[in-house]
């Protein structure tokens, strides 16, 4: 299931993939094994918003984003592959609905 936020065309903010939710403290289960962490990520993201810079974070259990731009009205997936420190690989979607406040 796709996680869906709402962004202003106008804002630049911050987006976090989870892998360690229940860890992290923002979720309810954690999909990577006790003592595994990522190891590298590749964030992509439709044409017409911005990625501005995105980082491994929490200690090595999630990534975050940083996303600028979009048009108005529109929605857009931004999508987030990781490789982990057991050689797992995982993708996750997010849909960014840009929507002027």
């Amino acid at each position: 299931m796709a996680d869906t936020f709402m962004k202003d065309p106008d804002a630049t903010l911050d987006y976090k993939f989870d892998w360690k939710a229940l860890t992290n403290g923002t979720g309810t289960s954690d999909w990577l094994q006790s003592g595994e962490t990522i190891s590298s990520h590749t964030i992509d993201a439709d044409s017409g918003i911005t990625v501005d810079s995105s980082a491994i974070t929490d200690t090595n259990t999630s990534v975050t984003a940083w996303l600028s731009g979009g048009t108005a009205d529109v929605d857009y997936a931004v999508r987030c592959e990781i490789v982990t420190s057991s050689a797992r690989t995982d993708e996750r979607t997010m849909t960014i609905q840009c929507r002027q406040r």
